[in-house]
């Protein structure tokens, strides 16, 4: 393999092609070797909900499953719409705050919600 090629994703060198496609055996990301690279790292830019869907703030979102609210007996249940969303960056992962009815302010991971 005289031409190596690095992962979009995590920037390994031990990539290697299957058919049409590169393979990264480290993170398990795929990618077309024809398609262009900035093409890949545009499409992973902003959050995303659990379906792929880019969020932005003021949007609407559903909850996909029951989530347990830390320190309390309160449920957010699966099917929860919330509204009006906002974006926030945080280091342990809980990128959206909002507002919930009847519990009231927290945040949320965009892993378990989906546009509405």
């Amino acid at each position: 393999m005289t031409d190596t090629m690095k992962c979009p994703a995590c920037s390994s060198e031990h990539a290697y092609q299957d058919r049409d496609l590169w393979v990264c055996p480290e993170c398990g990301h795929e990618w077309s070797g024809t398609a262009d690279a900035a093409a890949d790292t545009a499409q992973d830019a902003g959050v995303r909900d659990a379906n792929g869907n880019v969020l932005a703030d003021g949007d609407s979102v559903i909850v996909i499953k029951d989530l347990k609210i830390k320190g309390s007996s309160s449920v957010v249940k699966g099917g929860t719409k919330v509204r009006n969303i906002r974006l926030q960056d945080a280091s342990d992962g809980h990128n959206i705050a909002c507002k919930i009815d009847g519990i009231g302010a927290m945040n949320l991971k965009s892993e378990f919600v989906r546009k509405a």
